[in-house]
């Protein structure tokens, strides 16, 4: 799944490149697989490299995860933190930071704008992710709001 890194990438504001020549089949390659990645980009389940680049998904935005108040990010968190715990270790040590540690650092960084990504193996060993995308983006000030705060 990360072995298409393009799809993680959002398409370059200027677009493609031009195609000088039509006859060029390896630019042909080229530009197919730029339409390709930007379509992946847009509607793929793999994270973008950047998660202020989240912003940028627009087809995935929904009023249901939008906030203005951290208390209710952070109740989201820990929500599907609760219902997808990570994996425990058969040793008994602890192969991730405590929820406890988590929403400490969650509750510091988001009031300052900073994003927030959590991720682990579960018990079926799947990998989950989940991320609270601070908007304005400190980091991509440039890249508007997909939802006005309500």
């Amino acid at each position: 799944m990360y072995a298409k890194e393009g799809g993680r990438r959002p398409p370059h504001p200027n677009g493609p490149p031009m195609v000088t020549d039509p006859e060029d089949k390896k630019l042909q390659q080229v530009l197919d697989r730029y339409r390709e990645a930007a379509a992946e980009f847009q509607t793929g389940n793999v994270p973008p490299l950047m998660t202020g680049h989240w912003l940028l998904r627009k087809n995935q935005v929904a009023a249901g995860r939008t906030w203005t108040d951290m208390g209710v990010a952070i109740a989201w968190l820990t929500k599907h933190y609760e219902a997808n715990p990570p994996y425990e270790r058969a040793d008994g040590l602890h192969a991730y930071g405590s929820l406890e540690s988590k929403l400490e650092y969650a509750a510091d960084v988001l009031l300052r704008g900073v994003d927030v990504s959590w991720v682990h193996y579960t018990g079926s060993k799947n990998l989950w992710s989940v991320n609270v995308v601070c908007c304005p983006n400190r980091f991509h000030p440039d890249i508007p709001c997909p939802l006005p705060p309500s």
